[in-house]
């Protein structure tokens, strides 16, 4: 979908996933590496054990279908002029260096842009390019920390804990690759490329499941509680044990998953768990019920012990099998060789079996972000040997290349000027609870008009989950829909009616892109699936998002991230080696997956706009998720190891460690990467000289005994000025903040990451600003709909009804 685009891969480890993601779409991707070789290559674990920069299994992870070319940016003045070329010739950049580095060296935003206007340049940083962070330094647990994810992660009694597989950069890693693909979308019509500044912190929020907005709705925190979350008064169990490891049940209550409790129960009573009077409580009204009263917080209690009694009777075989059979939440804690077995992943065809030339075999690697209906696309290539590239990239035939872009003949081709990227893009979106409407809200954010139909009479998941404005449960108040769905049009509409369906197909006509996240099928039973709405509007693009996929042996089993997360091999990866696993917090894949989504639509838009042909993206929320657990899978694949969770310790460093500070659950992420960190940590803590001498592999092997030293250190301390003292002294460190730290943070307040938008109901709320800040595209703040709110202007400004059309369309009970 991308050839022809010519990628500059300016990264360290906390980059290479983004230029990857346009690997896999075809584009052709230079690595540029200094002498030695970027940092990942000398990252555990290695093939065959062998710690050789061509062996490193977190190097191959995020390096596929690149070519290496060295050059040696610090020291050489040629070497600079030979980038410079290579710049020239480039539609895109991805660099991870510091705010102000890449100027020190003459190869800034400015000097890059006046010798390739066309240029895409993004940046990826731990904090942004500005603001009073923009110098900290974070590693894996420090951005984790800093963006209040960490925090809700683990169990009460103990310090919030990572997965053993490093997630923090994964996240910045695809708001990138969709900042670039929106700003090439953008430069076909304004004929200049934009630089895109892409904040770790800020991306890595999203997978607080807009916890990060509770202080705002004067709602009360999430908090951990091993192997789940506490929502208000409520401990909700997400990690369950069974006869032969665990399983995740999603149990909660509500139009939209008290049905699946219900089924839960009857089988808990067929089975003889249970008798009728808990088999038949109200599972839609439950959560009313507790609010009220009605029902108390101990009756949540006994349900849930009543279910674990269950769940202990079975295999976590027998319980995914039932869930299937029943259309239950439930899903298997897998492992990673689980995953590898699953039927459901070999029918799709989904892993790519790569030739490693430095094996002599094929390697199994996570396969495709989206499926299309052009056809699987090829296994990319094993990630390339050192410098392998240096002669042909460098050639005068290479560096001869210019970016071709052609303006349409309605474009402004004028500059970028003002304007959002996607001004002009029209979509129409039936997307569902979290990770479709985490897509279309990127969309909207740079300037798509997107019309969003729901239905007033099935509300919408994403509307019922907390935490909600002034703490009161109401589909109006949801801080999960307030912030998924801003700056969409909402529009209440039955499209099983007839003079809906109607309505429907004149959307189709308008739009550009049709995206859905209902199950599978769903859209074809309506009459509405791909091959109808490509016979209404031939170019259409249309991206179903699903948990995992429409075909398959599964494609049945509908769920949120948390069954996602847990079938992929999140949820056993995450904890403490003495406990069970307690996953990620919340549903962990609708935050990774809509990264994907938003990559394989923009990929798609951009393939259109070239052939003038529509196509089906058929977007699987586990698979996309996989990706980051890249380094895992191929441990397994080529080592035969399993990994486990560990606590918050690290293959590759040390110190690692989340210490107690001064204060009710209050802690600090610290992290040496060096030698040079590990002495200036020994000198502001006045520990031992001995000490400071330790190498990396001393400490490795010392982690445990350094980790209660620096604790002992920590304890009595304040987090926030700890954490400033550490990075003023090149130590990576930064408090594990919750949602209170976060709305005061002067990174944030700087980066004007929270706004005040007016809502229909509630007047002036606060959400989170767009992720992706792309230059010169203005912020156009908007409230999410209400219900129905737009339907007067849809109907009339974009289909021309007149009033006689909607007055039939209201007697006919198709508008809701």
């Amino acid at each position: 979908m991308l050839d022809g685009i010519r990628v500059l891969d300016l990264t360290d480890e906390r980059g290479h996933l983004a230029a990857e993601v346009f690997a896999s779409f075809g584009a052709e991707v230079i690595a540029i590496e200094p002498p030695g070789g970027q940092p990942a290559r000398h990252l555990a674990p290695f093939a065959g054990d062998v710690a050789d920069p061509e062996r490193s299994l977190v190097h191959w992870a995020a390096n596929r279908a690149k070519r290496s070319v060295v050059l040696d940016l610090q020291g050489s003045a040629t070497d600079r002029e030979r980038f410079l070329a290579l710049a020239r010739t480039a539609d895109v950049l991805f660099e991870t260096a510091a705010p102000g580095e890449l100027d020190s060296l003459g190869l800034g935003h400015q000097v890059l842009a006046e010798a390739n206007p066309q240029l895409v340049h993004v940046s990826i940083t731990p904090f942004g390019s500005d603001g009073p962070k923009a110098q900290w330094q974070a590693p894996d647990l420090v951005a984790m920390a800093s963006a209040g994810q960490l925090l809700l992660c683990g169990d009460a009694d103990r310090a919030p804990v990572r997965c053993a597989v490093p997630q923090a950069w994964f996240q910045p890693c695809g708001d990138a690759a969709d900042a670039a693909l929106i700003a090439l979308w953008d430069r076909a019509y304004s004929g200049v490329g934009r630089h895109c500044d892409i904040s770790a912190q800020q991306s890595i929020m999203q997978s607080t499941q807009s916890m990060v907005l509770a202080p705002f709705f004067n709602a009360p925190l999430g908090a951990r509680i091993g192997g789940g979350m506490r929502l208000g008064p409520l401990d909700v169990k997400l990690v369950w044990p069974c006869q032969d490891g665990t399983v995740s049940i999603t149990f909660l209550f509500g139009a939209a998953v008290g049905p699946f409790s219900r089924r839960l129960f009857e089988w808990v009573y067929e089975e003889g768990g249970c008798d009728e009077y808990t088999r038949d409580k109200d599972w839609v009204m439950f959560g009313t019920q507790l609010h009220t009263g009605e029902e108390t917080v101990e009756e949540f209690d006994r349900l849930k012990d009543v279910l674990q009694r269950f769940c202990l009777t079975k295999t976590k075989q027998e319980l995914f099998e039932g869930a299937m059979q029943r259309k239950l939440l439930i899903a298997p804690a897998s492992t990673i060789e689980d995953v590898f077995g699953f039927e459901h992943f070999a029918v799709r065809d989904y892993w790519d079996h790569v030739d490693t030339p430095a094996l002599g075999r094929t390697v199994r690697y996570p396969g495709p972000v989206v499926k299309p209906s052009t056809g699987r696309p090829a296994p990319m290539a094993a990630a390339p040997a050192l410098g392998e590239g240096n002669d042909e990239v460098l050639s005068e035939a290479s560096l001869a290349r210019r970016p071709s872009v052609h303006l349409p003949a309605s474009g402004p081709g004028s500059g970028a000027g003002a304007r959002r990227p996607l001004e002009g893009l029209k979509v129409l979106d039936f997307m569902w609870s979290l990770a479709g409407p985490s897509v279309s809200r990127v969309l909207a954010d740079h300037g798509a008009t997107v019309v969003r139909i729901e239905s007033s009479n099935r509300i919408e998941m994403g509307r019922t989950l907390s935490p909600f404005f002034q703490d009161k449960p109401d589909p109006e108040g949801s801080a999960v829909y307030l912030n998924a769905n801003a700056g969409k049009l909402g529009l209440c509409l039955d499209p099983t009616k007839p003079e809906g369906k109607a309505v429907v197909e004149d959307l189709v006509r308008w739009a550009d892109v049709v995206t859905e996240a209902y199950s599978p099928g769903a859209m074809g039973r309506w009459g509405l699936g791909y091959d109808r709405l490509r016979e209404i509007n031939p170019n259409v693009v249309m991206l179903s998002s699903s948990l995992v996929g429409q075909v398959g042996p599964l494609a049945s089993f509908a769920g949120f991230g948390n069954l996602g997360a847990a079938m992929a091999g999140f949820f056993h990866t995450t904890g403490w080696p003495d406990r069970i696993c307690v996953g990620p917090y919340g549903g962990y894949t609708d935050y990774l997956s809509p990264r994907m989504g938003v990559a394989a639509l923009m990929a798609a838009l951009l393939q259109s706009q070239r052939t003038g042909e529509g196509c089906y993206l058929d977007v699987s929320q586990t698979e996309g998720a996989m990706w980051s657990l890249g380094p895992a899978f191929l441990d397994y694949d080529v080592n035969g190891r399993v990994w486990d969770r560990a606590g918050n310790t690290d293959r590759n460093h040390a110190p690692h460690l989340v210490a107690p500070c001064a204060g009710a659950d209050r802690w600090i992420a610290v992290v040496c990467e060096t030698d040079a960190q590990w002495q200036r940590l020994c000198e502001l803590a006045g520990f031992d000289a001995a000490l400071r001498e330790l190498s990396r592999t001393e400490r490795l092997a010392r982690a445990g005994e350094l980790d209660e030293l620096i604790s002992a250190w920590t304890a009595s301390q304040d987090a926030t000025e700890l954490a400033a003292r550490l990075q003023a002294a090149g130590v990576p460190a930064h408090g594990v903040d919750s949602a209170h730290e976060l709305a005061v943070d002067p990174q944030l307040q700087h980066r004007g990451h929270w706004l005040t938008v007016e809502h229909a109901v509630h007047g002036p709320i606060t959400i989170e600003a767009p992720r992706i800040r792309i230059e010169g595209s203005p912020v156009v703040a908007a409230a999410a709909p209400s219900l129905g709110q737009h339907a007067y202007e849809i109907l009339t400004e974009i289909l021309g009804y007149d009033p006689d059309r909607i007055a039939e369309l209201a007697a006919a009970e198709a508008l809701e």
